[in-house]
């Protein structure tokens, strides 16, 4: 069976992703940023001209976490990983739950104070790779509000199907869902 592509051009740059199935009905165009340096840098560069006034990034692990790092390194801001399972040095972790198109479970973000009580009265900025659902951007939200700090805009390079048409998001470039024979799902 050959590999099909989606070609995306994204900030002032082309990549082949590659579509996989996520179910009998629906496929997706893997974006990956792993790796992919140029790329990442591209994004944050575009993204940050987009961003309003933030004090911290905040991104759920794992695929978003190149992109955080590079639009900190930019920005000269700090950025903080809402991690999918508890970790030693975590103080008092704080949980929340989400389902992605991706993981097609449950997963858990935790925070410990350590981090999320640098966001009590600090504008956040959240960050993710893909906003499809939404979920995770929720869950990442919730998370930054238990340690009340104030989401000013959720981004990420794509918007993928629905999300494109949101506009309380900040998103460089749609991403099309695709149904299994290739075409575009509308």
């Amino acid at each position: 069976m050959s590999k099909e592509y989606y070609e995306l051009h994204i900030a002032g740059l082309t990549r082949q992703l590659q579509k996989f199935p996520v179910s009998d009905t629906l496929d997706i165009a893997a974006f990956i940023l792993f790796g992919d340096v140029e790329l990442t840098e591209a994004c944050a560069r575009e993204l940050l001209k987009k961003a309003p006034a933030f004090d911290y990034i905040v991104t759920p692990e794992a695929k978003s976490i190149p992109l955080a790092y590079e639009m900190s390194k930019q920005s000269g801001k700090k950025y903080i990983v809402a991690r999918k399972g508890v970790k030693v040095y975590m103080d008092r972790p704080e949980r929340i739950e989400v389902t992605s198109i991706t993981t097609l479970k449950v997963q858990t973000l935790y925070l410990g104070h350590e981090d999320g009580d640098l966001l009590t009265g600090k504008r956040v900025l959240i960050v993710d790779d893909v906003i499809s659902t939404g979920e995770s951007l929720k869950a990442t939200a919730k998370i930054v509000e238990k340690f009340g700090g104030e989401v000013v805009a959720a981004c990420a390079p794509l918007a993928e199907g629905d999300a494109a048409d949101r506009d309380d998001i900040i998103f460089l470039a749609p991403l099309p869902l695709f149904n299994p024979d290739g075409t575009v799902k509308e």
